[in-house]
């Protein structure tokens, strides 16, 4: 069952859509209209499960460009609604735009509604709730969002439509890591086929990002513009891409911290670095026009150090000039020489150019990103490594490097023994990671390392 929260702008909608989610999804502020783009997770009150839809505020701003956008995608997820719970703010009282928007609603919808008069932390509000009568929608539910009160008369309210899936769904779980077995180096690679994929994309404002997700998903789904700042929250999409679950996550633009000076903006890149940690694959969505500033490097550079795949493409490809993508290469090598290979492409959102070619190479740095490499091929990849390049002499003598073993995927994470860790130059170690990169085929995955002292754990078993 979907039920779509509505009202006008700044009643509590979003405080209302994290309560019933039970997790801080949606941005929350005092500033009218944080939210823009809708979205939909599951949620339950109490016995009762289902998904919610979170949707803009709805009034005032029909003249606008933007936001005739919003209202227009406000307009036709409604229709795919059961429910409507239609929310107002108690403590403000019956406004005009209240009345104007449930006449609306009235007008092209024949889903039920259920009034909700939010904001009602004390009793005085409760009982000047009368007003709300005259919507003709029915008797006001009084909550406090924020507070979790009133809770109990709302799952009252729905518990007599029958709002109930009967099936157990619960809320969305941002964090990708899952229980697993202990981590088998030597076991048969995962088939992934069977596993949602997190997409993040990500960049600078005004890059195409919304306009690349609509583009893949076939329909506009997120609003699109050329105003800076057009997404705010992070919006999670299921998407399936040729027998493929994918999770899409639209995320706003991240500018550099100098520029950051609102609070709600501040809250939009909070939200997106979220979303960066969370992901799997991510892609970098840099502006030909403007291509390759320090914050693009710097976003690049978060996403290496989360230890995610990263990829990167350049829209609005019909405007770029000369060989672009090789001199974006050589400049990747030079400021990012921690991740040699990043894949780099050019593509059109608007257009639909070499979006099936991205797919492609998100799905290969996938499979990058979850290589494992057998215990027994990597102690013979590291004496023939050391036998050509050996390791510097400490204090007169050879560091004995002994043993090495993966100890996870997402990002392949190998752990080296070795006789003295702490004299150990990192020049060396970046050595072996370039080596071990160049000689596994491993082009831009984040690869770690962790040096420990110890020895062989086999040779007491020779």
């Amino acid at each position: 069952m979907r039920i779509a929260i509505i009202g006008r702008p700044n009643v509590g909608k979003s405080t209302l859509f994290n309560r019933l989610v039970g997790k801080k999804i949606a941005i929350v502020d005092d500033i009218a209209g944080v939210t823009r783009d809708w979205r939909a997770m599951p949620a339950r009150l109490a016995d009762l499960k289902f998904e919610i839809i979170d949707t803009a505020g709805l009034l005032g701003f029909e003249h606008d460009t933007l936001f005739k956008q919003i209202e227009e995608q406000t307009e036709e997820v409604l229709k795919t609604a059961d429910l409507i719970l239609f929310v107002v703010d108690g403590r403000e009282g019956l406004v005009a735009n209240d009345e104007n928007l449930v006449r609306k609603l009235r007008k092209k919808l024949k889903t039920p509604i259920v009034l909700v008069a939010n904001k009602c932390e004390n009793q005085k509000t409760v009982d000047n709730l009368g007003d709300f009568y005259r919507l003709g929608i029915g008797e006001p539910v009084a909550v406090a969002a924020e507070h979790g009160i009133g809770l109990g008369d709302l799952y009252d309210v729905l518990k007599e439509r029958s709002i109930s899936l009967g099936e157990d769904q619960t809320a969305m779980q941002y964090d990708n890591e899952e229980d697993e077995a202990p981590f088998d180096p030597d076991a048969a690679p995962e088939d992934l086929s069977n596993r949602t994929l997190n997409l993040a994309i990500i960049g600078r404002p005004n890059a195409g990002k919304s306009t690349l997700i609509n583009a893949l998903l076939g329909q506009n789904r997120l609003l699109t513009g050329d105003m800076p700042g057009v997404t705010r929250d992070a919006v999670h999409l299921d998407w399936n891409y040729r027998g493929r679950n994918i999770q899409l996550v639209d995320t706003a633009g991240m500018r550099r911290k100098s520029r950051i000076n609102k609070r709600l903006e501040r809250l939009s890149v909070s939200d997106s670095l979220k979303a960066i940690r969370y992901a799997e694959v991510t892609v970098l969505v840099l502006d030909a026009q403007t291509p390759l500033e320090k914050q693009d490097l710097t976003i690049a550079e978060h996403v290496i150090k989360e230890g995610r795949s990263l990829v990167i493409a350049v829209n609005k490809s019909d405007l770029m000039k000369g060989d672009f993508l090789s001199e974006l290469r050589k400049r990747l090598l030079y400021v990012l020489p921690q991740v040699k290979g990043i894949p780099c492409l050019s593509i059109s959102a608007k257009n639909g150019k070499n979006l099936d070619k991205l797919m492609e190479t998100v799905f290969a740095q996938e499979q990058l990103w979850n290589t494992r490499i057998s215990t027994s091929l990597l102690n013979q990849w590291l004496a023939e490594t050391i036998s050509h390049h050996p390791p510097p002499l400490a204090g007169g003598t050879r560091i004995r490097l002994k043993y090495m073993t993966q100890i996870k995927t997402r990002p392949p994470t190998f752990v080296l023994f070795i006789s003295k860790p702490a004299e150990l130059l990192d020049s060396y170690l970046r050595y072996l990671l370039n080596k071990l990169r160049e000689d596994f085929d491993l082009p831009g995955v984040p690869v770690r390392f962790q040096v420990r002292k110890g020895k062989n754990p086999y040779d007491n078993k020779k």
